[in-house]
């Protein structure tokens, strides 16, 4: 993606089923656990860069034994930092006792971090606020070991306002707004809740205090608890969460927008966002990782079992496409078939667009990222090229010379890296005046590579704001020379904002909207804009939970040519010699490429839950009236 843009999160969840003494026998460390984290979140790292964080329980402490650990670190390089810190503290130890070295027990009782339940997260800041205390996991503690709460997650919720006012009405205090800490204290109260009616129930049974420790872990139901706290959730997540005594958890939205796979065999049972994670990090066949099912939770006790448990009714299917276009990682099997093929679908475009000349056609593709849909593109101008090639040597038939056939079998798709992006360069200048110049510097091009005969065509993964593209790409690649560029996004425009974990948020930011408000003016038709502003202000209401998006009103009059047409224009820079055109994937294209992946809300507006209606329309209201504000 061109345009950079904050998203997602990523979880990793590990449940080490054996004493760590198993560990150390074969695998040569008491630090299994510590070492497969590090691996887990170190190949989800592309899902977040502003902050890392890491906890874990050790099992069966004695009273005034510590027994759960945290880090977090928003540096630069964050996973990094925190497992240097942890690395630091178990030299610092073992250098101190290096009697100890091979004491699996000692290590346990006094070096932190060593645990069989560990817990990591990865995490963009989407509001900007990348400071330590933002940084996942966040900790709910109590001097009850049940009433100990850790809780990380890849999620957004598109009602906080509302979960909050139900932790007043239940009487608590919180701290603050922020959805991750609104999650965590609706599940903290519920917990409270369980522990304190066992603990009575256990009591009346005869049992000592001491006694009922042990029986509350056994007994907690983490199911029940998690359905009486996610009652009113209204967003995207997976949600991955340690209770003290060493019960864990990991659930999914209704909708299945946010991902999580899961994996177990008789010494660990393991979570991730992403599959490939724990395939690579635990060298597993695909068909060994499994989804978990929307509106389930895998529930882990103490004891190592483990159950999938239904914890609200499951609704339509709308897995986020994004994950497959851009944001999960390409080596994922299905999904690099899935970004093949929406290059492969685009190219009818692309051959429209350049009038079927591929010997004068240049193709190449900008960011990396956008790699293999760049292979599904060529691949599929191969099969073209094959096609003509014997209709050609059909029509020539026995009177076709050898040097006839050599030209029919020589010609092939071009292709060439024009531009290779410059990674030691920062656009570290904030002032528009300076900044312009700075950021065309950002490429370098291979000079040469095009002539001035050529249409050139680049994929990118999407557009969506086009700044980088207007200010830098455009401009870089027009040095070549070229007739033509051609820009290919092989997914479709994004309209609407995001709010389930993508920072989309504001309207005015998306060069699709801007282009569909350039028609309005172009055709006379602003009267609308304000007609859908009114109908708009009906829908905000946090407790209207029967929304309904009238932002698509918005782009109704226009095809999606027209708004692409118009795109193109606004996003080429002035004093350009080259033509410049736009292409979009279609959504049936999306949808034939990525078809277990549904969730398309940011291209078509079908939002899957109330909040999000709500969310657009406050959007657009906020466009309307020139608030410079996210809309959730």
């Amino acid at each position: 993606m061109s345009d950079p843009i904050k998203h997602e999160c990523g979880i990793s969840l590990i449940r080490l089923l054996k004493p760590l003494e198993y560990y150390k026998e074969k695998y040569g460390t008491a630090f299994y656990g510590v070492n497969k984290m590090y691996l887990m979140m170190e190949k989800q790292h592309n899902r977040g860069q502003d902050g890392a964080g890491f906890a874990s329980i050790k099992m069966d402490m004695q009273p005034g034994e510590r027994y759960m650990s945290r880090v977090r670190s928003a540096q630069q390089q964050p996973i990094q930092d925190i497992f240097a810190q942890i690395n630091n503290r178990i030299n610092t130890a073992l250098a101190e006792h290096p009697e100890h070295e091979n004491d699996v027990d000692w290590q346990k009782k006094n070096i932190p971090y060593i645990g069989e339940l560990l817990m990591g997260h990865v995490r963009y800041g989407t509001f900007g606020k990348n400071s330590i205390e933002n940084v996942h996991p966040f900790l709910r503690q109590n001097n009850w070991m049940h009433r100990n709460l850790i809780v990380a997650g890849n999620f957004n919720m598109t009602n906080v306002d509302e979960l909050f006012g139900n932790l007043v009405e239940l009487g608590q205090h919180p701290k603050e707004k922020a959805d991750t800490v609104t999650v965590m204290e609706k599940i903290g109260h519920f917990l409270d809740d369980a522990v304190a009616k066992l603990y009575k129930q256990i009591k009346k049974e005869g049992y000592t205090k001491r006694e009922a420790s042990a029986l509350i872990a056994e007994r907690l139901n983490v199911a029940k608890i998690l359905r009486k706290a996610s009652k009113n959730w209204d967003g995207g997540y997976a949600m991955s969460g340690l209770i003290g005594h060493g019960d864990a958890f990991v659930m999914r939205d209704p909708a299945g927008i946010r991902p999580a796979y899961y994996y177990q065999d008789d010494e660990v049972v393991v979570v991730a966002s992403e599959r490939p994670v724990i395939q690579t990090v635990f060298n597993v066949d695909f068909d060994d990782v499994h989804e978990l099912d929307p509106g389930r939770a895998i529930i882990i006790k103490k004891n190592g079992s483990m159950a999938l448990k239904k914890i609200l009714e499951p609704t339509e299917r709308k897995a986020c496409s994004f994950e497959r276009i851009y944001f999960s990682r390409g080596s994922d099997k299905e999904i690099y078939q899935e970004r093949k093929k929406l290059g492969k679908l685009v190219f009818p475009e692309i051959l429209r667009s350049i009038d079927n000349d591929l010997e004068n056609t240049v193709f190449s593709y900008i960011p990396n990222t956008a790699e293999t849909s760049f292979f599904g593109m060529v691949k599929e101008a191969q099969n073209y090229l094959n096609k003509k090639k014997e209709e050609q040597i059909l029509a020539l038939g026995p009177k076709m010379t050898a040097e006839q056939l050599h030209k029919i079998l020589n010609i092939r798709p071009r292709i060439e890296k024009v531009a290779i992006k410059d990674a030691k360069l920062r656009t570290f200048i904030t002032q528009d005046s300076s900044r312009d110049d700075l950021v065309t510097h950002v490429y370098d091009i291979s000079y040469g590579s095009v002539k001035s005969t050529d249409n050139l065509v680049i994929i990118d993964d999407s557009i969506v704001r086009g700044t980088t593209l207007k200010r830098s790409i455009l401009k870089i690649l027009d040095r070549l020379s070229p007739k033509k560029i051609v820009v290919v996004s092989s997914a479709p425009q994004i309209r609407y904002p995001d709010c389930y974990g993508i920072d989309m948020a504001k309207l005015e930011d998306f060069v699709a909207f801007k282009a569909a408000k350039a028609l309005h003016e172009d055709h006379g038709t602003t009267h609308l804009i304000k007609e859908i502003y009114e109908k708009c202000l009906t829908q905000t209401d946090p407790s209207n939970k029967d929304a309904v998006n009238y932002v698509k009103e918005f782009y109704a009059p226009f095809s999606a040519k027209q708004i692409s047409k118009k795109i193109g224009e606004i996003l080429c820079p002035d004093g350009i010699n080259a033509e410049v055109e736009i292409i979009y994937q279609s959504i049936e294209g999306l949808h034939s490429a990525c078809p277990k992946n549904l969730g398309d809300w940011y291209f078509t507006g079908n939002y899957p839950t109330p909040g999000g209606n709500r969310i657009v329309n406050k959007a657009f209201v906020n466009f309307f009236e020139g608030k410079n504000e996210r809309a959730y």
